[in-house]
């Protein structure tokens, strides 16, 4: 019986889990359903700025980490977020972080993000979407939107190569060695970004 009821929930878990990943990205930043505290973090690809191919958990299972999902480098709040976060880098290291910054940029606009900002910590690339969306940030953003930021230069689909219009609510995760979930802090809002004392203060309580 124990046998039997214990085959059930696997079953159960994976069809949840496939239906979840399956799920189309909501159509606004308000509706996305974040991963929470205490789950373990999804497996997936990203992309680094040389072009080489990283499993996020083989990161994470280097020590803990602070993940912080931005929209790209056109994002003027993002880069204000970005260059913040060097305020504290430092700080994050010694109490044994790592620092990652994931987008759906493509690697080449990975450079040019480190270089406006003089950025030493890591920022990878999601270019399809994949691991943000299983992280339950991704939201599809509308066709008018679409046409009004490329009519003030800003195409999302030569940023990422990709033809998905999607972007991530943004987002900052800490992540224990374990791989799992510590801490996040998610607003639909992308003009409200998590300030960096904050940040520490929590990096500080789930130090390991």
């Amino acid at each position: 019986m124990k046998s039997y009821i214990t085959t059930l929930i696997i079953v159960l878990t994976l069809t949840f889990a496939a239906t979840a990943s399956a799920q189309t990205p909501p159509a606004s930043a308000d509706q996305v359903s974040p991963l929470l505290i205490s789950s373990p973090i999804p497996e997936g690809a990203l992309t680094s700025i040389d072009g080489t191919s990283i499993v996020l958990s083989e990161l994470t299972n280097k020590g803990p980490a602070v993940l912080i999902f931005y929209r790209g480098g056109w994002c003027p709040y993002c880069n204000r977020h970005l260059a913040e976060l060097k305020d504290i880098e430092t700080k994050l290291a010694e109490l044994g972080y790592q620092v990652f910054a994931i987008s759906p940029d493509r690697p080449e606009k990975l450079k040019e993000t480190v270089a406006k900002n003089e950025l030493s910590y890591t920022l990878l690339s999601d270019s399809p979407m994949a691991v943000t969306k299983a992280f339950g940030l991704a939201y599809k953003v509308n066709d008018a939107t679409v046409k009004r930021y490329k009519s003030v230069g800003l195409d999302l689909e030569a940023d990422s190569g990709y033809d998905h219009h999607l972007l991530p609510a943004p987002a900052v995760y800490i992540i224990g060695s374990d791989g799992k979930v510590k801490f996040n802090y998610v607003n639909p809002n992308y003009k409200e970004r998590v300030p960096g004392d904050i940040l520490l203060s929590a990096a500080t309580v789930f130090a390991e």
